[in-house]
């Protein structure tokens, strides 16, 4: 019986900020996710917070809009209401953070709102800054199992075999939660072995496992090292289920992300661990 392949939809997203977009980009991408037939081109405008970038971000999601079968999705965090009034004659769905839910909380805070872009950069202090670089610094000196004479200082100490996304997620906890995150790469040769590497023995109770689907792991790595020894689906499925094994006997909480972003990843491992974040 014959299926007719469906075609999956597309359409381009514009996520615009007066700040850095990660607010946007974050709020937008889990809005979306909910509409799985739908593949999103995304388009990240940062830092529109004068008129004159305002209009130069019209013009672009202008000349997109003549170019797509489907008008684009905006997606913004604008606190300046003339900014937001500047792009809410152009084409596309309109998805204003700001402007449906500032109204409401000045109402009930009984406060007129600023209005006015970079609040939130500006009420960033000193001791952010501080534990933000001290955390970063602290992940990209113990990344890939370098080094490990700095374990006794991590919060937290991330394993897995090779591209399960232990070093982009233990720089966004870095980041985003200010937590020293150092991660171990396990080798073939530590998993000839049923107990921890030696250089983890003494810091079980910092180890979190990250594991993955063997075929998924397969295709990130054939992008990597194509047609390698290390790509093939028999060696993933070895380290895959050796490792599982192996964190199971020794009582290692295990994450799969197959299925997870970046930031799903890590909002998991802060509400299993129960790491506070250093920042407010």
């Amino acid at each position: 019986m014959r299926h007719k392949l469906k075609l999956m939809a597309r359409r381009t997203v514009f996520y615009i900020s007066d700040g850095t977009g990660i607010t946007a980009v974050g709020l937008g991408r889990s809005l979306l996710s909910q509409f799985k037939q739908v593949e999103f081109e995304r388009i990240t405008l940062p830092y529109v917070d004068t008129l004159e970038k305002a209009d130069r971000t019209v013009a672009q999601i202008e000349a997109r809009a003549q170019l797509d079968a489907q008008p684009p999705l905006l997606i913004y965090t604008l606190a300046a209401k003339s900014i937001r009034q500047r792009l809410q004659g152009c084409s596309g769905y309109h998805v204003d953070l700001f402007g449906a839910l500032i109204p409401g909380l000045a109402e009930q805070l009984q406060q007129p709102p600023a209005n006015s872009p970079g609040e939130s950069r500006a009420n960033e202090n000193e001791e952010m800054y501080r534990l933000r670089g001290d955390a970063v610094n602290f992940t990209l000196d113990n990344d890939d199992g370098g080094r490990h004479r700095d374990y006794d200082h991590a919060d937290i100490i991330l394993t897995g075999v090779s591209r399960t996304g232990k070093t982009p997620t233990s720089l966004y906890l870095a980041l985003q939660f200010g937590i020293r995150t150092a991660n171990y790469p396990l080798t073939t040769d530590d998993l000839d072995e049923t107990q921890l590497p030696k250089a983890l023995r003494n810091y079980r109770h910092k180890l979190y496992g990250l594991t993955i689907d063997a075929d998924l792991l397969a295709a990130i790595r054939q992008q990597r090292r194509p047609d390698s020894p290390y790509a093939s689906i028999r060696q993933c499925h070895r380290e895959v289920d050796d490792a599982q094994a192996m964190l199971q006997l020794n009582r290692v909480p295990i994450l799969d992300v197959s299925n997870l972003s970046i930031e799903e990843v890590a909002t998991r491992i802060i509400a299993d661990t129960g790491l506070k974040r250093r920042f407010k």
